[in-house]
């Protein structure tokens, strides 16, 4: 996100509501120099050394070899005569920075953190004499080596606004409240000068180790031209209506009402890909594990066996706990760290749940199926449409344009039953049959028939017998 870190030997602003993390943040910004052998002084005005350590603690981090300074202008104040010549804020204001100049001359860090400068804020009283202070302390850090961090709380007022414009650089931390659900945390660089950041919103957990930030995915920065190659899904008639199979570096959609097996085809491909020594990563949103297992079984699919060899991932995710950034990143980590060759969304309606901005669904949907494309990932997105049959079948979303391929699968009624049909309604990367073949689950396989030539107007779901077919099975 800051295309490398943070330029050393310079003053950023990190700004953001109560509770969004900027403690953390700073705590983690000093380990990082203990790390790496850098002394680090940590200026709390607005928090007890008690409270930064229960911080730490949550974290499991040690406060043993960092540098805390607590300056509290109310006790210091209390203990000396009180003035009649100056206002107490001219005082106080006055005393905290000189302790604080006081306590880094003494330490001569390397990195700073000063948190808050709400509490500056409020010694000053009025924004000059706030923004002369803070560019006192700029001019101060500038000659002594120390990259500093100040914390504030967000704040859209006018002197705050010529307060970022002192800083280096400037990073927003904001906390969404959802209708329903948990908290949602982002991140945006608004400034850095002299570095070509990566702008906009970024997603961003708090996790027990402190923040992580997940990077929006950018697929241009991943170019690479893979080869196409079918897989097959391991059923002959599949894979004929389409023209030998799916292909890698491929996305094809599997689209259809509930229950008409668009789930069951996806973990055919995902079973098969694995007993050819391939990696699968599943993410699923709707089923549980317990049905999802059960149902493989039913279709004498040993999927459980594949899961505990580790050739194929389950991972169930939760549209309420997890935002869309943390879902990408996880997504990243099995491509480019278990080098899957089959990645499955089950299913887009979930993935839409997890948006809190669903407006912006199809360019997410866009960079990543260009990004695993990029990566030679064949990806299989199912999606539940709502409806049973005829034309009132309706998409939660239209993403088909972005598919390489697409499967539909429909209902149909004849002879008094409810019957299943499947076609291949595109594929970019070559030949597909243009037929309409029925679909039906025994007890245990997914069985695909021939052609149904005898009849037109399936796909709205009550067909009609043609005419030369009906005088046939009359004579």
């Amino acid at each position: 996100m800051l295309s490398g870190g943070l330029t050393r030997n310079r003053t950023y602003l990190v700004q953001g509501d109560p509770g969004v993390g900027k403690t953390t943040l700073g705590l983690q910004f000093i380990l990082a120099g203990e790390a790496l052998g850098e002394t680090g002084l940590y200026l709390t005005l607005s928090e007890t050394k008690e409270e930064l350590q229960a911080v730490a603690d949550s974290h499991g981090w040690s406060l043993d070899e960092i540098n805390v300074f607590e300056y509290s202008a109310h006790d210091r104040l209390a203990s000396e005569e009180e003035s009649t010549l100056f206002h107490p804020s001219e005082i106080e204001l006055g005393q905290a920075v000189q302790a604080l100049i006081a306590e880094v001359e003494r330490v001569k860090p390397q990195r700073v953190v000063i948190d808050s400068l709400s509490e500056i804020r409020l010694l000053a009283q009025n924004p000059l004499r706030y923004r002369r202070q803070i560019l006192g302390l700029k001019h101060y850090f500038s000659g002594r080596d120390a990259t500093v961090l100040l914390l504030d709380d967000k704040n859209l007022l006018q002197g705050d606004m010529q307060l970022m414009t002192l800083a280096h650089g400037v990073i927003l931390l904001e906390q969404l409240a959802p209708a329903y659900g948990a908290e949602r945390r982002r991140v945006r660089v608004s400034k850095f000068r002299g570095v070509r950041y990566r702008g906009g919103f970024h997603d961003f957990n708090i996790r027990t180790g402190g923040l992580i930030v997940y990077p929006r995915l950018v697929a241009a920065e991943h170019r690479h031209v893979s080869e196409l190659q079918a897989l097959s899904s391991g059923i002959p008639a599949v894979d004929d209506l389409l023209g030998g199979g799916i292909h890698r570096g491929t996305s094809t959609l599997m689209i259809g009402p509930a229950g008409a097996g668009k789930s069951a085809l996806a973990t055919h491909y995902a079973v098969s890909a694995a007993q050819r020594g391939e990696n699968v990563a599943t993410f699923i949103f709707d089923e549980s594990l317990s049905t999802l297992y059960a149902r493989s079984e039913s279709l004498n699919l040993d999927l459980r066996k594949h899961v505990d060899s580790g050739r194929i991932s389950i991972q169930q995710i939760d549209p309420a706990e997890v935002p869309p950034g943390e879902f990408v990143h996880l997504v990243r980590e099995a491509v480019e760290q278990r080098a899957v060759s089959m990645l499955i969304i089950d299913s887009l309606n979930g993935y839409l749940n997890a948006m809190p901005e669903e407006r912006f669904l199809t360019i997410h949907m866009h960079e990543l199926l260009t990004y695993l494309g990029q990566k030679g990932v064949a990806t299989i997105l199912v999606v539940a449409q709502q409806g049973l049959i005829g034309s009132n079948m309706q998409s939660p979303v239209d993403v088909s344009y972005l598919a390489d391929c697409v499967i539909l699968l429909r209902y149909f009624e004849h002879g008094g039953e409810l019957r299943k049909a499947i076609s291949v309604m595109k594929k970019r990367s070559g030949y597909h049959e243009k037929a309409i073949r029925p679909l039906a689950f025994t007890n245990d396989r997914i069985e695909v028939g021939a052609p149904l030539t005898d009849f037109h107007g399936i796909l709205s779901g009550m067909p009609v017998l043609d005419a030369e077919s009906r005088d046939a099975s009359s004579r």
